[in-house]
């Protein structure tokens, strides 16, 4: 039943994915972004994230008694992303530290969910990956938070296009179990 929901909505994390890759894509473009851009380039992804994890979440409350986990994630994404644009005049080493605790949680609930789909789709490891991927993100935000502004801004940058290559990687994996679901379904 999970996995006919999760397959169903495939392209939610495909759409997540692809707003990370543009995010990430931006971040390299203009290496020169004021931490202000910064912030709100981060804010609005942040919120698209957190939408889409909301929908997904919500999409499974009748199929999935965790549910709630995956909009939980979304909440403290969109609460995240509407902080950071509430506040853009915040300073460089807060929104580092806003940005790695966000990370960080993030990591932690798709490592989880990887871990309980591990039995029922094939590619779980992309999902876990991307959690792994987020709290290495985090972590090294939080030990070298001084840097420096653009090697922070290609840091974020990287990490956005690998996350979304994952989650776009995920959300085809979906799609290709839907249909081997429904042709199974018809057989």
């Amino acid at each position: 039943m999970m996995l006919n929901n999760l397959s169903r909505y495939w392209w939610l994390l495909a759409l997540r994915g692809v707003a990370a890759i543009l995010f990430g894509v931006l971040a390299f473009v203009w290496p020169g972004l004021t931490i202000g851009v910064l912030v709100l380039l981060f804010g609005v992804y942040v919120i698209v994230d957190g939408v889409t994890s909301l929908v997904a979440g919500f999409s499974q409350r009748t199929t999935n008694d965790r549910w709630w986990v995956t909009m939980l994630e979304g909440v403290v994404g969109v609460a995240a992303g509407v902080l950071t644009i509430v506040y853009p005049g915040i300073t460089a080493v807060l929104l580092l530290y806003f940005i790695a605790a966000w990370a960080i949680l993030t990591g932690i609930l798709e490592i989880t969910a990887a871990i309980r789909l591990r039995e029922v789709i094939d590619g779980e490891w992309a999902l876990g990956l991307s959690g792994l991927l987020s709290i290495l993100l985090g972590v090294a935000l939080v030990i070298f938070p001084g840097t420096g502004a653009l090697a922070i801004v290609w840091l974020i940058g990287a990490y956005a296009i690998a996350f979304g290559a994952l989650m776009i990687y995920l959300g085809f994996k979906l799609r290709s179990t839907k249909s081997e679901t429904m042709m199974f379904k018809h057989a």
